[in-house]
């Protein structure tokens, strides 16, 4: 392992981008206010006197452009890095991304990778509203071709962030807005490159199961220690990765505790923690559990501008507690 140091989430981010363009100048990132400005949450900051405005490229504002620029530059062997921003605009750039840059390997016979990460600032807790809050994740699970990371702590934005890079398919990399300050001690090396569809266990336990990812897995964080204090012992597993999804290490859980909790940010209805509700009752898990599966999620309404609503409609410390609760008395 390298010598770990002290970063913000945004700091992670960046020292991943620099440190794989250092190292290959076929990466470059490309989006609005990444250069001069140095990004609109800060991640961007110093790179374009660093690379210079053709490897770190300010655009007009059109997602639809950056994102079929990013594509095709990637079907030809480059390798971009692309600042959605907030998420909610990726809506604007989903043809390139859902039609073109996901099926071409399969479509051309394996003969063109698209190596491109779209970096994706999302879910709510800024007081940005509906149009600029939203984690639209499930949506990418469910097509074939990309990947989709979501790190919960700034080492594993790092570790994340870099492999994307490398990556051969198209990633989605999410970045939650309300983690970009979060400080945590990251292994800056070539150590810290991590496995896309690998999850780890942060806790093990015996009671319950939480299967977690992202900005939520914090709040399982908090609510675990809160519930060890009364005597429940949960087992904490970040996925880290949503496509591939490692299934293994979910089942592996549900089958030692018997019983499962699944908490994400973004909204309950169609979201990720279904799949992975689906995928642990069509395996031999199931037969492990003793008690109803619960989830925990974002209610199914837009987001609020005021504080005191956007925290009523999003998932949190009590809601996790409360869940997991009624899962071990089996209410």
């Amino acid at each position: 392992m390298g010598e770990k140091k002290v970063m913000q989430f945004r700091e992670a981010i960046k020292h991943a981008m620099v440190d794989e363009m250092r190292l290959n100048e076929d990466v470059f990132l490309i989006g609005e206010d990444v250069g001069i400005f140095g990004g609109d949450f800060g991640t961007t900051v110093g790179m374009i006197e660093e690379f210079g405005p053709q490897r770190v490229i300010d655009t007009p504002i059109s997602e639809a452009a950056i994102s079929g620029l990013a594509t095709g530059a990637a079907s030809v062997g480059m390798r971009p890095i692309v600042d959605m921003t907030f998420m909610d605009f990726i809506t604007i750039a989903m043809d390139s991304i859902v039609n073109q840059a996901a099926p071409m390997r399969y479509m051309l016979g394996g003969e063109v990778q698209v190596p491109v990460v779209f970096r994706c600032a999302n879910g709510a807790g800024t007081g940005a509203s509906s149009q600029h809050s939203k984690t639209l994740e499930s949506w990418f699970t469910h097509i074939p071709g990309l990947k989709v990371v979501a790190p919960s702590n700034p080492n594993d934005a790092y570790g994340l962030l870099r492999a994307a890079i490398r990556d051969n398919n198209p990633v989605i990399y999410l970045e939650p807005k309300s983690h970009f300050g979060m400080k945590g001690e990251v292994d800056a090396s070539d150590d810290n490159i991590a496995e896309i569809g690998k999850g780890k266990i942060v806790r093990e336990g015996k009671d319950v199961t939480i299967v977690s990812w992202g900005k939520a897995f914090v709040l399982c964080e908090k609510a675990v220690e809160e519930l060890a204090k009364e005597g429940v012992d949960v087992e904490l597993v970040d996925i880290m990765t949503l496509i591939p999804l490692d299934e293994k290490i979910i089942f592996d859980s549900v089958k030692k505790t018997g019983k499962l909790v699944v908490v994400h940010d973004s909204f309950k209805t169609s979201g990720f923690g279904g799949e992975i509700v689906a995928r642990v009752v069509e395996s031999e898990a199931f037969d492990f559990l003793d008690a109803p599966i619960k989830r925990v999620a974002s209610a199914d309404t837009h987001v609020p501008s005021a504080p005191n609503l956007e925290k009523a409609v999003q998932p949190s410390v009590e809601k996790v507690k409360e869940a997991v609760l009624q899962v071990v008395n089996n209410k």
